[in-house]
């Protein structure tokens, strides 16, 4: 259960922290950091257990019949990214409530803050690999809105739009690769994953794999060529930052790479593939970071060159270097967070970031250019400080990589000329902000910040100091469950000695040290305005051109395949269901029961006489009079509900029924949006030949497809009734599902997760609908500021809520229908409480009141209704869908598959026995959800009718 507190907690208090107060910003720092300190100690509690048991896990039913469950899993390796995740994630907090302005909407800073953590800890504890890929691209979306916090910024907009393209389409290719993975092993579990090493690389599909899981690694952690994306990133805030590049988003690709390194490594193509790009990143991301003119930008390109530095490792089949990458990993995290806070401090103390502006700042802030530069001295390597160990090991396994001689020379040499740069810019960094004479043009008095802002970056930079100088006995015991969970029986023996006498690659960290010192002297006192020899080369204008690329093909296979007309789209959507219908007559003709059909009762044969007479009916009438079409349209589907009343299923003819009822009126709603008729119709003018060929072209479309299904359900209906699988929902629905109704069980037990689906993309469209309507909204002044000539011109026009009902309507009928509505509401909530043993259920007992309120609106107005609305729809639907989601988590913790039904019983006094199911809380949040969404849909057309009543009154007023 621990495990599961510490993935939940994040996105518990991330929902906590939307509904606090803007002006609360204490409250809200106080509940992350809660939070983060709390995921922190459980992490922290677990190592002991760790430790003795070697891995913990927790598996909640998902879905037995395909054989995936929610599996979280920890072992050494996720320990050590939780507890980077959490620890790091709760000095940002306390840094956090120090940096963000008051102005700022702080509550959704943090909000979102807390979910990036959720989503991290569940990449990191997930041992399952399809739900580690779900949580993957949630990183994605929580960075995006993180890094388009400030979203009236335009630079902010863009980097969140091009990390969440980049990493977002890269999290597609990783699933590909996981999918194959899941394939050949015949599992997603990790254990089984990790088990089956050997099969996977002697497989066909290998190279596949390792191209597909590359693509999703390199580009979540801004690998070449994907590592343009990062720092455009730098528009977030940056407590965003310094846990972005720290101990989140950015190691998940790293992460992924570790994870899997037992199962793809060990292959020229993993070699070639990982290492190439770990080097050439290392040295692009090193040399960009020279010439950068930002404080952050600096460090975003640091950040990219240290992540090749780990991906390098990784790629070269060792080991040893394995080690020496997860080593990096955590040394990297402690002095990056800390240098993005000395950042931060500069650029909130002084108003600026440039550094071609900014000098001489340490008199002015001692403590935090002491800490920065201790910092610092860590990310060029500098001895008795962390970063120095991890890089030492780097140097040492290039020197002894059992590679052919030119590479065994060619990797030294690149990672020797990587650390000169790394010393080069982290003293760059230092020099021109803290030292030199003092700036006078600067936007605010620079000075110290509060001892709480700098306390985070403290912390962090006396672990650097701590690990440097006694590394065995800090981070040793730490590493070592990690590697150990990571190569079991192959972990090898290594030592964390400061000083391992007089050896190559001492004098590589000392040629680094020196050299990069040497390559900096000239850069002094020049300022930085253009990059030689890459400066033509962008990555963002690229990334810009390939958008404008698949933007104009996609323009242009849109304008292929879809046409402004109903008709058209309509005609490619009926072709495109009739060939695929056919498909699977490939392989053989249609094979009718054998069964013989019943005798054709003259009430039945009447009733569909009269349907399909309204059908025909209806279609004629589209050309000449749509009202009138969709009169006799709903006849047809009143014939319909009935033929479900013959068939004995009461249930679809409700449903049938109530829909005809809220269809009809919506498509009524819309009905005057349509453009007119062309008048040659309603003189009786003949109609052109093109006309005639194109109305018998549909006719034997339609002809077709409604011919194939009449064909399919005859057969269908020929079946011996033993045939398929409705015998066993009719034996199961009440022992296994617990209701009488047998349809009702299929959609909220057997087929849960299918309807919870629906009704989430219910709530999709109805938001869409919302939304592509809202610009339409009109605002009340809008309607009556056309005053005094408009109103008495056109009273019907007036938007008073409290004047009397709209001309042409009567007092009773409006009473009596305003009087329904608590009658109807009664009747919904009959059809919902019956719905599991009679016929009923949720939608439809949304749909009658549904119903009930559209008629409030035909007999007294949008604005009359509206004015006395107390729950908006939006809040219908938001509470609608968690109410859903709320049965499939209760029957998770109750160790059952998603949405499986749990029941209670007790006895209550004066009330007897009382039987409660998580089936009313799933029926409860499709009765919610449906009654939000219609209303939502009325209210937005119904707005749209209310502005075109408007204009057309101000348009007659004029003339």
């Amino acid at each position: 259960m621990a495990l599961l507190l510490i993935v939940l907690l994040p996105f518990i208090g991330s929902l906590c922290a939307a509904f606090l107060p803007t002006n609360a910003r204490n409250a809200e720092a106080w509940l992350a950091g809660i939070v983060a300190l709390t995921v922190t100690l459980l992490t922290a509690a677990q190592y002991p257990q760790l430790v003795a048991e070697g891995v913990l896990r927790l598996t909640i039913p998902w879905s037995a019949t395909l054989g995936i469950d929610f599996q979280l899993r920890m072992d050494g390796f996720a320990w050590l990214f939780a507890m980077l995740i959490a620890l790091i994630g709760t000095l940002v907090v306390i840094y956090a409530r120090y940096y963000m302005s008051p102005a700022d909407p702080v509550p959704r800073f943090f909000s979102f803050f807390l979910a990036f953590m959720g989503t991290m800890m569940g990449v990191v504890l997930s041992g399952n690999l399809l739900q580690m890929a779900m949580f993957w691209e949630l990183t994605s979306l929580a960075s995006f809105m993180l890094i388009a916090y400030w979203h009236h910024r335009s630079d902010a907009r863009t980097g969140a739009r091009m990390a969440l393209t980049v990493t977002g389409a890269g999290g597609l290719a990783m699933l590909g690769g996981v999918l194959l993975i899941g394939h050949i092993v015949g599992s997603y579990d990790l254990d089984a994953v990790l088990a089956a090493a050997e099969t996977i690389k002697a497989h066909a599909w290998y190279p596949a794999i390792v191209g597909l899981i590359a693509v999703g690694a390199l580009s979540k952690s801004a690998q070449f060529p994907f590592h343009f994306w990062l720092p455009h990133a730098m528009a977030a805030p940056t407590p965003v930052s310094a846990y972005l590049h720290s101990a989140t988003m950015v190691k998940a690709g790293v992460f992924l790479l570790a994870r899997l390194w037992p199962v793809l490594a060990g292959s020229d193509l993993w070699f070639w593939l990982i290492g190439g790009a770990g080097l050439c990143t290392l040295l692009i991301g090193g040399y960009l970071a020279l010439f950068q003119s930002d404080l952050k930008g600096v460090l975003a390109y640091s950040t990219i060159s240290h992540l090749g530095l780990i991906t390098l490792l990784l790629g070269m089949n060792s080991e040893l270097a394995l080690v020496a990458a997860v080593f990096h990993m955590v040394n990297h995290a402690t002095f990056k967070a800390s240098l993005f806070m000395a950042a931060g401090i500069v650029d909130h103390e002084t108003g600026t970031r440039d550094i071609n502006r900014l000098s001489g700042l340490y008199r002015a802030m001692p403590i935090t250019a002491t800490l920065a530069m201790v910092a610092a001295a860590a990310m060029a390597g500098v001895p008795l400080l962390n970063g120095f160990l991890s890089k030492e090991m780097f140097f040492a396994e290039t020197v002894f990589l059992e590679r052919p001689d030119w590479q065994r020379l060619l990797l030294p040499v690149a990672a020797t000329l990587a650390g000169m740069l790394s010393v080069a810019y982290s003293l760059r960094f230092v020099h021109r902000v803290f030292f030199g004479a003092p700036a006078g043009d600067l936007p605010h008095q620079p000075h110290e910040p509060t001892r709480w802002m700098l306390l985070p970056s403290a912390l962090l930079v006396a672990v650097c100091l701590l690990v440097g100088i006694l590394p065995a006995q800090t981070v040793g015991p730490y590493l070592r469950t990690a590697t150990d969970a990571l190569l079991g029986a192959n972990a090898p023996l290594y030592s964390l000695a400061v000083w391992h006498g007089l050896n190559l690659p001492l004098y590589m960290s000392l040629v680094a040290l020196f050299g990069g010192i040497m390559l900096y002297l000239p850069c002094i006192g020049r300022r930085s305005e253009r990059i030689p020899l890459l400066e033509r080369i962008d990555g963002k204008n690229a990334f810009n051109g390939l958008l404008t690329v698949v933007n104009d093909y996609s323009s242009r296979a849109v304008g292929w395949l879809t046409s402004p007309r109903l008709q058209a789209q309509m005609l490619m959507i009926v072709l495109v269901v009739i060939g695929g219908a056919l498909l699977p007559f490939v392989d053989g003709p249609l094979r009718l029961g054998e069964r013989l059909p019943a005798e054709i009762d003259p009430a039945f044969a009447l009733l569909w006489a009269v349907g399909a007479t309204c059908a025909v009916a209806a279609a004629w009438q589209a050309k000449l009079h749509r009202l009138a079409a969709l009169i006799l349209a709903g006849g047809a589907g009143l014939a319909t509900s009935l033929t479900f009343v013959w068939f004995s299923a009461p249930d679809l003819a409700l449903t049938q029924l109530a829909v005809e009822v809220v269809t009809a009126v919506l498509i009524l709603l819309g009905l005057r949006w349509l453009p007119r008729r062309d008048k040659r119709f309603s003189a009786g003018k003949p109609e052109s030949a093109r006309s005639r060929l194109r109305r018998l072209r549909d006719l034997i479309i339609a002809s077709a497809g409604g011919a194939g299904i009449a064909a399919l359900t005859y057969a269908i209906l020929t079946r011996p009734p033993v045939d398929g699988i409705a015998p066993f929902f009719v034996e199961q629905s009440l022992p296994q599902g617990g209701g009488l109704n047998v349809v009702n069980v299929i959609l909220v037990d057997f087929r849960g997760f299918d309807t919870f689906g629906e009704i989430t993309v219910v709530a999709i469209v109805a938001l869409t609908v919302f939304a592509l309507l809202r610009r339409f909204r009109p605002a009340p002044e809008s309607v009556a500021l056309p005053a005094q000539q408009l109103e008495q011109d056109h009273p019907e026009s007036r938007p008073d809520p409290e004047a009397a009902l709209p001309a042409g309507y009567l007092m009773l009928p409006a009473v009596l229908v305003r009087l329904l509505l608590p009658m109807a509401m009664l009747v919904s909530l009959f059809f919902l409480l019956r719905g599991h043993n009679a016929p009923g259920g949720g939608f439809v007992g949304g749909l009658v009141f549904a119903t009930a309120i559209i008629l409030q609106y035909i007999v007294g107005g949008t604005l009359w209704v509206e004015s006395r609305l107390r729950i908006h729809p939006l809040y219908w639907i938001a509470v609608g869908l968690l109410c859903a989601a709320a049965a499939g988590i209760v029957a998770g913790l109750a160790g059952e598959p998603f949405l499986a039904s749990q029941a209670w019983h007790a006895n209550l006094p004066l009330l007897g026995e009382i039987h409660l199911s998580t089936v009313l809380l799933f029926d409860l949040g499709v009765y919610l959800l449906v009654v939000g969404a219609t209303v939502l849909m009325l209210v937005a057309i119904a707005h749209q009718s209310l502005r075109s009543q408007a204009r057309k009154a101000q348009t007659e007023g004029g003339h």
